[in-house]
């Protein structure tokens, strides 16, 4: 009597398991989608007055800024593109098949930690020229742009806070992954 209430309670902990993760999954495929989208929409033009002599009042030139002018934004989009194709086909496989075999476990596992390195990488390269764009830098003489781009520079910010909580997501999966092999050994 007292093991088929030992094996009940290994199921519903197995059960409760599997239920985190394809919740955890979800919102992993839900904010690298959102940071994505909202990245790769962001566009703001505006009007700066140029100045090309001194002797003459500025010239007025629109000035559009767009994710798509830095190559670190860009990677930005397309590793949030892919972590949240990889969240969908994962959460199918998942659904899918039952019993899943080791091997697929492991290349999923495997594949949540290149996740989260992707990610890690592209926040790590668009808070760098984000935090160029917002301060500036002296020494090479680039001036601040998010006082004039401010509707995009605030776009940047939530995607970067999107994609880093998608980034936490995938490292919970594989926490709770861990934690489920060490509970099988």
């Amino acid at each position: 009597m007292e093991t088929e209430y030992k094996d009940v309670e290994v199921v519903n902990r197995k059960s409760s398991f599997k239920g985190k993760k394809l919740i955890l999954r979800f919102l992993a495929l839900t904010l690298t989608l959102i940071a994505a989208v909202v990245l790769g929409v962001d566009k703001e033009t505006k009007t700066v007055g140029l100045t090309l002599v001194t002797t003459l009042p500025p010239v007025p030139v629109p000035v559009t800024a767009k994710w798509k002018y830095l190559s670190a934004f860009v990677y930005f989009v397309v590793a949030n593109a892919i972590s949240c194709v990889y969240a969908a086909m994962s959460l199918i496989l998942i659904l899918t098949s039952r019993n899943a075999s080791k091997l697929v476990s492991m290349t999923i596992f495997i594949l949540d930690l290149a996740m989260v390195a992707l990610l890690f990488s592209a926040i790590g390269a668009t808070g760098s020229v984000g935090l160029i764009g917002y301060q500036g830098n002296s020494h090479v003489q680039w001036d601040k742009v998010c006082n004039v781009f401010d509707k995009f520079c605030h776009q940047v910010a939530i995607a970067a806070f999107m994609s880093f909580a998608g980034s936490i997501t995938f490292l919970l999966l594989i926490v709770f992954t861990a934690l489920s092999l060490h509970k099988k050994s």
